[in-house]
């Protein structure tokens, strides 16, 4: 598409695929040998930990150094997220390296057939669904290159659905206050671990409920204070690396109801607020998608499945079940809107949103810290 504002992931470069491949020395893994967007004081012969801020986008870090020093005085490069740019897809890039079209977690809300499933709570309206939809099958491909390696994330995630699928056959190092995160970390690297992973959500968390502002900064301020904190307590020899799954857009009350004649022709929805994807009745796809570009073409890239395969942008090779999984038209934001479904819903409206392919939500930062 023309519209300089829409950012595709680059997958096979400087993309979170990458990260995992480069990191644990997959040289020959396809999309691992283009290291030229890496800053040059990565170091791979150094014990590392790969730390990654859930919802730290590079525009909004970039608009707030002034709030980050720890973050600000590290060497950094720009990378992309995946499509969607949301947090199961892109934690699953992450940690397994492959794109959403391989391993097949395509959104906050994927259709499983004859339902539709939320990836993080791994759930739908009938309760949990991991009889029903094993993790270890809708997603089958290991993180790490299947090596068992240390994660150091939210205590009560371990037992969850999506921690099955995104992190299978890790060795699980559960925090359950923030200030035990430098503690762990420093622990393991003492111990001789030579790869750690971590995770923190909580700049993604109030940028949800708060959106941009005071709470914003404050939450930004904690976050690069724990950063400080991690790689002071990291022995000498060693590197820290952190990254973002996505960016954000403050979207607020900015919420579009789709119109009845859209919903007439529907059978579902699916995605998320800002990808939403639009399953059409039978024969009805065609009209479906001129109906959408006819309404909402102005402040969202209207696109159907087939443009969404030829342009690759869940990359080059997408399986017949990740294919299954996608709508017949998906409204991707490009204003600052949300598509509402009224199926998903949460504890409270969400004030920032993610999911586009906009700057602010594909470009994450890659930054590099060595002691």
């Amino acid at each position: 598409m023309s519209n300089p504002s829409l950012v595709l992931p680059s997958y096979g470069g400087d993309c979170l695929t990458s990260v995992i491949p480069v990191l644990l020395g997959v040289e020959s893994r396809p999309g691992a040998t283009d290291m030229s967007w890496i800053p040059t004081s990565f170091d791979r012969r150094l014990p590392t930990v790969l730390l990654v801020l859930d919802g730290l986008g590079w525009s909004q870090l970039q608009s707030r150094l002034h709030l980050a020093p720890t973050l600000a005085a590290m060497p950094a490069a720009r990378i992309t997220s995946t499509a969607p740019s949301t947090t199961a897809t892109a934690l699953t890039s992450i940690t397994t390296g492959l794109t959403p079209g391989e391993h097949g977690i395509v959104g906050y809300r994927m259709h499983m057939g004859d339902s539709v499933m939320n990836t993080l709570r791994w759930g739908n309206e009938g309760g949990d669904c991991r009889r029903t939809f094993p993790p270890h099958i809708v997603q089958s491909c290991p993180p790490f290159m299947g090596m068992r390696v240390p994660v150091v994330s939210r205590a009560e995630f371990e037992s969850t659905g999506f921690t099955e699928a995104h992190l299978r056959g890790v060795r699980h190092e559960g925090w359950r206050a923030a200030s035990s995160i430098p503690v762990i970390i420093g622990d393991l690297l003492r111990r001789g671990e030579s790869f750690v992973y971590a995770y923190y959500d909580g700049i993604d968390k109030i940028a949800h409920e708060r959106g941009f502002g005071e709470y914003y900064d404050a939450e930004l301020q904690v976050t690069d204070e724990l950063v400080a904190r991690i790689a002071h307590a990291m022995p000498e020899g060693t590197q820290l690396l952190v990254t973002a799954d996505h960016g954000q857009v403050h979207v607020g009350s900015n919420t579009v109801v789709l119109d009845a004649s859209v919903t007439a022709m529907l059978t579902t929805q699916s995605g998320e607020g800002r990808f939403r994807w639009l399953h059409a009745g039978r024969g009805a796809r065609g009209t479906l998608e001129q109906l959408c570009r006819e309404l909402y073409g102005d402040i969202a890239w209207v696109v159907s499945r087939q443009q969404v395969l030829d342009e690759k942008w869940f990359g080059p090779r997408v399986t017949a079940d990740t294919e299954r999984r996608l709508g017949d038209v998906a409204l991707v934001a490009r204003d600052a809107v949300s598509f509402e479904d009224p199926a998903d819903s949460g504890p409270f409206a969400l004030v920032c949103r993610h999911g586009s392919l906009t700057a602010d939500e594909m470009y994450v930062p890659f930054l590099v810290s060595q002691h």
